[in-house]
């Protein structure tokens, strides 16, 4: 069953924990005049997800799907939502809209957004931040939440484990050894590390965001800045030093 928690007023994290892989892949709604959801999590966790939103909204009223980047846990389920939900659009970056999400995914077409582009849902304020190859993928983008400061972080900051929904800890330690681990097996080189990584980081950065809502594992609620600045470090530490 997912879990729901209230990370800023009317932005709700929905997080079920997948224990055979040891990961959590959380949801965020935020519940204003124009609903957003930013994930939708694979298909297999649909109906979780489904039940979740329907606990904090009516969910014919979503009017927004948004992701990062076009993979299963980022948008799968988005024919589902768009059926259930008849005005909603998936808003993605204006590359992710061209190159995928029109063709074979979005039952409407898309709002594709570019870099600085604000998305008013009512009370609150979403900035679209293209980020290409970061976490991953040419289509990669976030949103910055400018009311609260909250950054829409993607797999920026993955940390494996049923993990605390909210921490005041750092949470660097823990993304160092979830990237170490997987560059043991199957899923080594998870992200890319290239001629963007760091500069993109140090941009999301100056933002100084006050929570960094990830994916997977704790939302972070504390100094952004410095975070986004210890991440770029890890990242060039556990991809960039690796061996020819």
């Amino acid at each position: 069953m997912a879990k729901i928690t209230e990370v800023a007023p009317d932005l709700f994290r929905i997080t079920t924990f997948v224990q055979p892989f040891n990961i959590q892949f959380s949801q965020f709604l935020v519940r204003d005049d124009q609903p957003i959801l930013f994930h939708t999590g694979p298909r297999a966790l649909f109906q979780e997800v489904k039940s979740a939103v329907a606990s904090l909204i009516d969910p014919q009223t979503l009017r927004w799907i948004g992701f990062s980047h076009f993979e299963s846990d980022e948008c799968a389920t988005v024919p589902e939502w768009q059926q259930l939900a008849p005005h909603s659009d998936v808003v993605c970056s204006l590359v992710g809209k061209m190159v995928s999400v029109d063709d074979c995914l979005a039952l409407r077409p898309a709002k594709g957004m570019v870099d600085g582009e604000v998305l008013d849902t009512g009370r609150y304020r979403f900035r679209f931040l293209a980020t290409p190859h970061v976490p991953h993928c040419w289509d990669a983008g976030l949103l910055f939440e400018e009311t609260e400061r909250t950054l829409l972080c993607s797999d920026l900051f993955h940390q494996d484990g049923d993990v605390e929904p909210i921490t005041e800890s750092d949470v660097i330690d823990r993304c160092r050894k979830t990237l170490v681990d997987y560059q043991q097996g199957p899923l080594a080189n998870y992200l890319p590390y290239c001629s963007l990584t760091e500069a993109t980081l140090h941009q999301l950065a100056e933002l100084r965001p006050k929570r960094l809502a990830t994916m997977h594992g704790s939302v972070y609620v504390g100094d952004g800045n410095k975070a986004l600045h210890d991440l770029a470090i890890v990242w060039r530490e556990v991809f960039a030093s690796q061996p020819a």
